[in-house]
């Protein structure tokens, strides 16, 4: 992109700001989590009852949320799915089929068809939530393994916590939009971190080549020079990457609108973190080094 050929900006001179502004972002969505009581999960973990209803024409979903808050199913997450006449039911529950059917039909008060039934056991979410945390742990334990060994340990330090930073603002931002977690933002999650992360071995790889072809000059001018020089590819890339979340956002249908929200936001902070994270920590640790070596 030949807009961004020739740039020459002072990344690491503004770093105090955008760790004050990482900080602010994370502190903000941790107080939201802990004054929530941590993360609004779905039904996929803390156990519940999905129906898909099907009535003969286009579903108020306003109204008949209000209808069913009314008749004893307070906290049911309502959507619209496949066309304007079907909607989705979560709800917390825990009864026979033919017991939810005739409480749905008695609140409703009109002619539906039940097109499905899903229920998860409380057991059964208890394992998915240790499952999908796993392989959240699982994914960044890997992650520090490959870069230590493709790059060195300091390069992986810097991935790893440029990577949790980007989890743990999308998180805060669902506690505070009090948008609820399920399976598909877990995976959005992972999504988060590849896209995250292959950003950042970019600019790292640029930043080894450069601590060879510019060997006389200091870290902070190399690392500054490798920014540069990447910035290009960074923005055209997060810009197609967004257009295409977009448009799935705008136009995907509710089902998959909450995944492509937390890619939007992903998308974002991972591109400011593999320039304002990743470099900086990366840098600290390799100083660090460094002046333990001169004492």
């Amino acid at each position: 992109m030949r807009l961004f050929n020739n740039t020459n900006i002072d990344f690491l001179a503004k770093s105090a700001i955008a760790k004050f502004l990482s900080m602010a972002l994370i502190i903000a969505g941790l107080a939201s989590l802990a004054m929530k009581g941590g993360p609004a999960l779905s039904i996929d973990f803390t156990g519940g009852t999905i129906a898909q209803l099907q009535f003969d024409k286009a579903v108020d979903v306003s109204k008949l949320r209000t209808k069913l808050a009314e008749n004893g199913f307070e906290n049911s997450e309502i959507i619209t799915f496949g066309s304007p006449n079907e909607v989705l039911i979560k709800t917390q529950f825990s009864g026979a089929n033919s017991e939810l059917e005739s409480n749905l039909r008695t609140a409703i008060k009109s002619e539906f068809q039940v097109r499905r039934v899903e229920s998860v056991g409380p057991k059964i979410g208890k394992e998915l939530q240790s499952d999908a945390l796993s392989a959240i742990l699982l994914s960044l334990l890997m992650i520090l393994i490959y870069i230590s060994f493709r790059f060195d340990r300091f390069y992986a330090y810097g991935s790893v916590v440029a990577l949790i930073h980007d989890v743990l603002i999308t998180m805060g931002v669902f506690s505070l939009l009090s948008i609820e977690i399920d399976l598909t933002i877990v995976a959005a999650f992972l999504t988060i971190v590849g896209y995250s992360l292959n950003d950042t071995i970019v600019v790292f790889d640029r930043i080894r080549e450069n601590v060879i072809k510019h060997a006389r000059e200091s870290l902070d001018t190399i690392v500054n020079i490798s920014l540069n020089s990447t910035l290009g590819r960074t923005i055209v890339t997060s810009l197609t990457t967004f257009v295409v979340v977009l448009s799935l956002f705008l136009f995907g249908g509710e089902v998959i609108k909450n995944f492509a929200f937390a890619l939007i936001v992903g998308i974002f902070v991972g591109t400011y973190s593999s320039i304002y994270v990743a470099s900086p920590v990366m840098m600290y640790f390799e100083k660090k080094a460094i002046a333990k070596k001169i004492k």
